[in-house]
C-alpha cells in the first residue's frame, strides 16, 4: 500500500509514518512544518514540503497512493477560539482540498482526524458515537464540519472514509505546545521545576489514550476492508487532572508547586470514551496503561529536550 501521510511531521502524523515504515507501506509526507517538525522526518519516507489548501501541492503529494491518512489541521479549542478563521480555513477549507484530490485521483479511503471535541458539554457517559454532538468551540464546529464533509463524499462519490474522534492524545512526538494537550504541558513544567497550574479544581475528567494506540487504530481502520464512517477513540478509561498532575510528579521523582486558576471556555466538565464501535468493526484495542506510559514519555521528552541542544 502507498499511502500519503498529510502532517505527517507533526506529533500523530509521525507516528502513524513510522507505523506505516515498519508494516513495510511505501508513504509520503505532505506538511508545512507550521507546527510539524524537520527532526520528525524520517529518510524512508518521501517528504513534500507543502499546505493542504495549496491544491499544486496536495496534487503533487496524492499522486500513485491508495489511502490518505489526513493529520494536517489546526488543532485545539483555545487555537481556535483566538484564530477562529485560521481554524476552519485549515480544517474545512484543506479537507475539502484533500477530498477533491482523492476523488480526482479515484482514492476511495480517506481517514480523517476528528475529535471529541464535536460533542461540546456532555449528556451521558461514556461517550457513544451517537451522542448529541453540539459543539461550543469554533475547532469543535470545524471538525464536525470535516466529518460531515467525508461522510458526504462517502454517499455522492462511493468513497469509503473514515473518522476517527480522537479524545486526549499523549506520547512521544508530542511537544509543549502552549495551545496543547496539558501532558506536555505539565510535564515540561515538572522538568523545569516551573509550578504546574490546573484550570478548575482538577476534579474534572479525561480520557487520556496513547499515540501508538492512535496510531494503529488508523492503520487497522484503512486496512480492514469496508470500514467507512465515524468511530471514538480513546482509552476506555478516565483520571482526574489532580490524579494526572500526581502520576507526573510521582513520575519525575520531585515535588512541584500546584496553582489552580479560572476554568477556561471550551473545557468540558468529564470525558470517557465508549469503543465498543470500534473494537467490532476494525479490532482497535488500546493496550497502553497511563501511568507505565508518563515514564516512558518524560524519558523521551528529556531526550528530546537534550538532542536540540546539541
Amino acid at each position: 500500500m502507498k499511502a500519503l501521510v498529510t502532517g505527517g511531521a507533526g506529533f500523530i502524523g509521525t507516528n502513524i509514518v513510522r507505523q506505516l515504515l515498519v508494516m513495510g507501506h511505501e508513504t509520503v509526507i505532505l506538511d508545512n512544518l507550521s507546527s510539524g517538525y524537520a527532526r520528525n522526518l524520517v529518510s524512508e519516507a518521501k517528504f513534500i514540503e507543502g499546505d493542504i489548501r495549496d491544491k499544486a501541492a496536495v496534487e503533487r503529494a496524492i499522486s500513485g497512493c491508495e489511502v490518505v491518512f489526513n493529520l494536517a489541521a489546526s488543532v485545539g479549542n483555545k487555537r481556535a477560539i483566538d484564530n477562529p478563521l485560521d481554524d476552519s480555513d485549515i480544517n474545512v477549507l484543506g479537507l475539502l482540498q484533500v477530498l477533491e484530490a482523492a476523488r480526482r485521483h479515484g482514492i476511495k479511503k480517506i481517514v480523517q482526524s476528528s475529535s471529541a471535541g464535536i460533542f461540546g458539554e456532555l449528556k451521558t457517559l461514556p461517550i457513544a458515537e451517537d451522542h448529541p454532538q453540539e459543539p461550543d468551540t469554533p475547532y469543535g464546529v470545524s471538525k464536525l464540519a470535516g466529518e460531515k464533509h467525508c461522510l458526504a463524499y462517502n454517499k455522492l462519490y462511493g468513497m469509503e472514509n473514515v473518522c476517527l474522534r480522537y479524545f486526549n492524545v499523549y506520547g512521544p512526538h508530542q511537544r509543549f505546545d502552549a495551545y496543547g494537550n496539558v501532558i506536555p504541558i505539565f510535564a515540561t513544567c515538572v522538568l523545569d521545576g516551573k509550578p504546574i497550574t490546573i484550570f478548575g479544581d482538577g476534579e474534572q475528567t479525561r480520557d487520556f489514550v496513547h499515540v501508538s494506540d492512535v496510531a494503529a487504530a488508523n492503520i487497522s481502520s484503512a486496512l480492514t476492508k469496508g470500514v467507512q464512517g465515524v468511530f471514538n477513540i480513546g482509552s476506555a478509561t478516565r483520571v482526574t487532572i489532580n490524579e494526572l498532575v500526581s502520576i507526573i510528579v510521582t513520575a519525575a521523582g520531585t515535588d512541584i508547586e500546584i496553582f489552580h486558576g479560572p476554568l477556561r471556555p471550551g473545557d468540558v466538565r468529564d470525558s470517557l470514551a465508549d469503543i465498543h464501535t470500534a473494537r467490532a468493526v476494525f479490532g482497535y484495542s488500546p493496550g497502553m496503561n497511563l501511568s507505565e506510559s508518563i515514564n516512558e514519555y518524560l524519558c523521551w521528552l528529556k531526550a528530546d529536550r537534550l538532542s536540540t541542544r546539541c
